[in-house]
């Protein structure tokens, strides 16, 4: 049975700078567990917001940060550079979303101006991003849910695409009791997963080839270090087939599949 839900932006610190983000929450008046649901390379948009209320209404205190909303990185990336990068990724067919060289040729196709408000944001968070700070930011996110009264203590997380990768470098913090992967980038370097906390599961799209031949990399080496891990990967799907926004992508066997083990995986860790 799911619950009714509020929900409110709101803003965290971190070190000296600030965070914007949305928070989720279950209108019941417990205690919860809370998630750190992590934003696709677009930013905090309505999709991201709507995946922390689903998961709000699942029973549990959900923080969507948007991670590009630090005076530091919003000098850079900016919304019109999102914007601008969400549409040009989104032009791309499915089954040429990793050919670097059909998304070159594409882009030297554009006008100066644009292609160079894409490839700066595209650089930024793509060629050169900032792990070490976003995890920081992330890792203030979780400092901020232990000060809600409505949070339990126990907490997870979950990203997707850039989020991905993202949930799995927070869980290298320690700091997180169950992290979800879907579709996201292994850390680097891999010894990092020594610090895991408790438990993994990660969600993988059959076509998306780049990501998906890593995941062998991951599961290993979280063996080594004897983590708790889980992996489930969907044939013919393509890299965000979680995302209900883009129809070209997405796919609602895998969707529902991965959310059904995803809230058992919770369920389990949190003895909910």
């Amino acid at each position: 049975m799911t619950m009714d839900t509020e929900g409110r932006d709101i803003e965290y610190r971190t070190g000296s700078d600030r965070i914007s983000g949305y928070l989720a929450s279950p209108n019941d008046g417990k205690d919860h567990p809370g998630v750190i649901v992590i934003h696709e390379i677009f930013g905090l948009d309505p999709y991201t917001r709507s995946v922390a209320d689903r998961m709000a209404s699942e029973g549990y205190v959900a923080l969507a940060p948007d991670l590009f909303s630090s005076r530091k990185l919003s000098e850079v990336i900016t919304k019109d550079g999102i914007a601008a990068t969400m549409e040009f990724i989104m032009s791309i067919p499915p089954a040429k979303q990793r050919d670097e060289g059909y998304r070159e040729k594409l882009l030297n196709s554009m006008d100066d101006d644009k292609r160079k408000v894409i490839m700066d944001t595209y650089n930024t968070l793509l060629k050169n991003r900032p792990v070490d700070l976003l995890t920081e930011y992330l890792s203030s996110g979780i400092d901020y849910l232990h000060t809600l009264e409505n949070v339990n203590g126990k907490i997870g997380s979950v990203g997707f695409c850039f989020g991905g990768g993202m949930s799995i470098n927070l869980g290298c913090t320690g700091k997180v009791d169950a992290t979800a992967i879907y579709y996201g980038e292994n850390p680097e370097p891999l010894d990092k997963l020594k610090n895991v906390k408790n438990a993994v599961i990660g969600f993988y799209a059959g076509e998306d080839k780049r990501i998906t031949s890593k995941v062998p990399e991951l599961v290993s080496k979280l063996f080594e270090y004897n983590k708790e891990v889980s992996v489930k990967i969907y044939p013919g799907t393509y890299h965000a087939f979680f995302n209900s926004t883009r129809p070209s992508i997405y796919n609602r066997r895998a969707s529902d599949d991965s959310w059904k083990l995803l809230m058992a995986f919770y369920k389990e860790i949190f003895n909910q």
